[in-house]
């Protein structure tokens, strides 16, 4: 990408195909991100389009599995926008989403800004830098026709296909004493005609260790210029298989001691 007006543009043609629920099978080779950078450059215009902002970030690709899925190498850091973000117990319509997946995970609450820094974050400052850790539900989408050939660039300019976010509420538990590499986590799905199916996940999914992919989202927007900044949430990737999803399922996934996160779709 050359200019300003480029960034512009792409973000222009990616949010009509957000909000019109469509999609296309690349940006305009003249327009296109070409790196990391270009990207990350174009998805911020997206949270200027939004009519609440910006509330936080994702990480998308956290696991093995994930990045195949995506076609990608690694992580990829997205924005969250408040006016894709809702309370649990939401019921969100599945019509416009061609990926139909739920993903729970575990979401954290930054407590004071962490700014860009030479040196990189470690593990521990940024876990005492946060100070609510809950249950989270995301539901990804993405503009492009098809994810695994779009490569990171394009992804990363398409919010890490962000889409429709669901967060729960913070319990009052000692979370830091957990050990949230090795914490279970289980969910049910209940179809329309009352048919279940469970699922086990853990945060050893999530890049090892859920603290781990937190780190990596802080360093990740460290190195171009942008603070994780105090009240944000970072959702940290999918704990497990993602769930798919039909018109009339129910997904709710149970994290013990740090509380339920559930979501009904239409």
């Amino acid at each position: 990408m050359s200019s300003a007006t480029d960034v512009q543009t792409a973000a222009g043609i990616l949010w009509e195909h957000w909000q019109a629920g469509s999609v296309l099978a690349a940006l305009p080779e003249a327009i296109r991100p070409q790196s990391r950078a270009d990207g990350y450059a174009v998805q911020s215009i997206l949270a200027t389009r939004a009519r609440q902002g910006l509330i936080g970030w994702k990480i998308a690709a956290t696991s093995a599995a994930g990045q195949t899925y995506i076609g990608v190498d690694g992580p990829l850091a997205g924005r969250l926008l408040g006016e894709r973000t809702f309370a649990a117990g939401t019921t969100l319509n599945l019509t416009s989403n061609r990926m139909r997946v739920a993903e729970p995970g575990f979401a954290f609450r930054s407590g004071r800004d962490l700014r860009p820094r030479r040196q990189p974050y470690k593990v521990a400052e940024v876990v005492d830098a946060m100070d609510a850790v809950m249950p989270a539900l995301e539901v990804p989408d993405s503009r492009f026709a098809d994810r695994a050939t779009a490569g990171a660039a394009q992804l990363i300019a398409d919010n890490a296909c962000a889409h429709e976010f669901v967060l729960g509420t913070p319990r009052p538990v000692d979370w830091r004493r957990l050990d949230l590499a090795h914490f279970p986590v289980h969910a049910t799905l209940t179809n329309a005609d009352g048919q279940t199916s469970d699922r086990e996940g853990s945060g050893a999914n999530v890049l090892g260790d859920p603290r781990v992919a937190l780190t990596w989202l802080v360093n990740e927007l460290s190195h171009f210029g942008l603070t994780l900044t105090a009240g944000q949430i970072v959702t940290t990737g999918t704990c497990m298989q993602p769930l798919s999803l039909v018109p009339g399922d129910h997904v709710r996934a149970d994290f013990g001691v740090l509380g339920t996160i559930e979501a009904r779709f239409v």
